[in-house]
Protein backbone atom coordinates (compact mmCIF):
# COMPACT_ATOMS: atom_id res chain seq x y z
CA UNK A 1 0.00 0.00 0.00
CA UNK A 2 1.38 3.31 -0.92
CA UNK A 3 1.93 5.61 1.35
CA UNK A 4 -0.51 9.34 0.84
CA UNK A 5 1.30 12.55 -0.30
CA UNK A 6 -0.36 15.40 0.14
CA UNK A 7 -0.06 17.95 -2.38
CA UNK A 8 1.87 18.06 -5.74
CA UNK A 9 5.45 16.53 -6.39
CA UNK A 10 8.24 17.05 -8.29
CA UNK A 11 7.84 13.68 -9.70
CA UNK A 12 4.13 14.23 -10.33
CA UNK A 13 5.08 17.50 -12.68
CA UNK A 14 7.08 15.22 -14.69
CA UNK A 15 5.09 12.49 -15.31
CA UNK A 16 2.31 14.69 -16.12
CA UNK A 17 4.58 16.61 -18.94
CA UNK A 18 5.90 13.42 -20.08
CA UNK A 19 2.62 12.38 -20.32
CA UNK A 20 0.80 15.21 -22.08
CA UNK A 21 3.96 15.96 -24.45
CA UNK A 22 3.97 11.97 -25.37
CA UNK A 23 -0.06 12.16 -26.17
CA UNK A 24 0.46 15.43 -28.00
CA UNK A 25 2.51 13.24 -30.68
CA UNK A 26 4.72 16.31 -31.70
CA UNK A 27 7.82 15.57 -29.90
CA UNK A 28 9.55 12.77 -30.38
CA UNK A 29 10.16 10.13 -26.82
CA UNK A 30 13.49 10.40 -27.41
CA UNK A 31 13.61 13.94 -26.86
CA UNK A 32 11.18 14.11 -24.24
CA UNK A 33 13.05 11.50 -22.03
CA UNK A 34 16.35 13.29 -22.75
CA UNK A 35 14.64 16.35 -21.26
CA UNK A 36 13.38 14.72 -18.12
CA UNK A 37 17.22 13.60 -17.93
CA UNK A 38 16.32 9.56 -18.49
CA UNK A 39 18.79 7.44 -19.54
CA UNK A 40 18.49 4.86 -22.28
CA UNK A 41 17.26 1.78 -21.38
CA UNK A 42 19.51 -0.30 -23.99
CA UNK A 43 22.72 -0.23 -22.68
CA UNK A 44 24.39 -0.50 -26.43
CA UNK A 45 22.09 1.94 -28.00
CA UNK A 46 22.90 4.70 -25.12
CA UNK A 47 26.99 4.56 -25.45
CA UNK A 48 26.73 4.96 -29.00
CA UNK A 49 24.19 7.90 -29.13
CA UNK A 50 25.56 10.60 -27.49
CA UNK A 51 23.35 13.52 -28.60
CA UNK A 52 21.69 15.96 -26.49
CA UNK A 53 18.78 17.19 -28.79
CA UNK A 54 19.25 20.91 -27.56
CA UNK A 55 17.80 22.69 -30.33
CA UNK A 56 14.64 20.24 -30.38
CA UNK A 57 14.18 20.44 -26.67
CA UNK A 58 14.82 23.87 -26.47
CA UNK A 59 11.75 24.51 -28.92
CA UNK A 60 9.50 21.71 -26.73
CA UNK A 61 10.80 23.57 -23.66
CA UNK A 62 9.29 26.43 -24.88
CA UNK A 63 6.30 25.05 -26.30
CA UNK A 64 5.36 23.77 -22.55
CA UNK A 65 6.31 27.18 -21.20
CA UNK A 66 4.05 28.61 -23.85
CA UNK A 67 1.08 26.06 -22.52
CA UNK A 68 1.64 26.97 -19.24
CA UNK A 69 1.47 30.80 -19.48
CA UNK A 70 -1.50 29.90 -21.54
CA UNK A 71 -3.17 27.99 -18.47
CA UNK A 72 -2.41 30.53 -16.10
CA UNK A 73 -4.15 33.47 -18.50
CA UNK A 74 -7.40 31.30 -18.39
CA UNK A 75 -6.74 29.95 -22.44
CA UNK A 76 -7.12 26.24 -21.56
CA UNK A 77 -6.63 24.35 -25.17
CA UNK A 78 -5.67 21.07 -25.11
CA UNK A 79 -5.11 19.89 -28.64
CA UNK A 80 -4.43 15.68 -28.87
CA UNK A 81 -2.56 14.28 -32.37
CA UNK A 82 -5.82 12.36 -34.10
Amino acid sequence: MAAAIAGPTAHGFRATGSSLLNEEGRWPPDIIEHALAHKDRDAVRAIYNRTTYWKARAEMIQAWSDRMDALRDGEFILRLAA
